[in-house]
C-alpha cells in the first residue's frame, strides 16, 4: 500500500531564524524543521527560539521540532516549551517510550527518522517504526556511531532500499540525506516518496540560501 500523493511535500530543515521561516515559507514549504539540541549536526537551536519560529508559522505550514531524546519524558518537555505541530525523533527510540509519548502529546504527529543502513535491518526497523509512529522519514545517519550521527550529514544513501521501504509503508515516508537542487528530482524518481526534507543541501555558510532554496522548490515541482 502506498500513501504517496501527486505532489511531493518539501520540508525545510535546520531553519535558524525567523527570517529564514519566512523565506522557507514564501518559498512554498510545507513545513519547517526545528532542530532542538543534539550530539552533532547543523542549525541547532534554543527551545525559545525554536517556540518563536513555531509560534511565527502561518496556517496550513507545519512545524516539526527535531529532538534526539532517548526517553518519552524529555522529548514531552522539549515538544511542550516549543509546541510544534510535529516531533521528530531523529534517534532509533526504543519502541516501549511510545505509549509515553502519545500520552504526553496528545494532537502533535510523530515522525521516527530511520537511518538507512542494511538493507534487511532497514525493512525491518521501518515495519516497526511504521505501526508506531504517524510518518517515517528515512535519512543517511549512523546512530552507532561513536558520536552519533542523527541526521545533517550532507550524505545520500542506498535510494533503492528508501524505495523497498517506501513500497511497503502504510504511513508517509519523507526522503531525507544529502539532497540538493541537483539531485531531488532523481530521488523523487527513484524513491516516489510523499516528502523530501533537506537541510544541508540549501545552506551557504551555514544560512539558509535564497537561491539554492528556491532551485529546490522548482526542481521538487517539476518531479511532482
Amino acid at each position: 500500500m502506498t500513501l504517496n500523493l501527486a505532489r511531493v511535500r518539501t520540508k525545510i530543515c535546520c531553519i535558524s531564524t525567523p527570517e529564514e521561516a519566512a523565506l522557507a515559507v514564501g518559498a512554498g514549504a510545507d513545513g519547517l524543521g526545528l532542530v532542538a539540541e543534539m550530539p552533532g549536526g547543523t542549525g541547532v537551536v534554543t527551545l525559545a527560539r525554536a517556540a518563536e519560529i513555531a509560534r511565527q508559522a502561518p496556517p496550513g505550514v507545519a512545524t516539526f521540532m527535531l529532538t534526539s531524546k532517548s526517553r518519552a519524558v524529555d522529548i514531552v518537555a522539549e515538544a511542550r516549551a516549543v509546541r510544534p505541530s510535529a516531533v521528530q525523533i531523529v534517534a532509533h527510540l526504543d519502541p516501549a517510550e511510545y505509549p509515553s509519548l502519545r500520552a504526553g502529546l496528545p494532537g502533535v504527529r510523530l515522525v521516527q527518522a530511520v537511518h538507512v543502513e542494511e538493507r534487511a535491518a532497514t525493512l525491518a526497523r521501518a515495519a516497526l517504526y511504521g505501526a508506531l509512529a504517524d510518518a517515517i522519514l528515512l535519512d543517511s545517519g549512523r546512530p552507532g556511531a561513536p558520536v552519533a550521527e542523527l541526521g545533517g550529514t550532507g550524505r545520500t544513501h542506498d535510494w533503492a532500499v528508501s524505495r523497498d521501504v517506501v513500497a511497503t509503508a502504510t504511513k508517509p515516508v519523507y526522503l531525507a540525506g544529502g539532497l540538493n537542487p541537483g539531485n531531488v528530482a532523481e530521488a523523487i524518481a527513484a524513491v516516489r516518496p510523499f516528502g523530501v526534507d533537506v537541510c544541508t543541501g540549501l545552506r551557504r555558510e551555514g544560512r539558509l540560501d535564497a537561491g539554492l532554496l528556491g532551485a529546490f522548490m522548482a526542481a521538487v515541482r517539476l518531479a511532482s
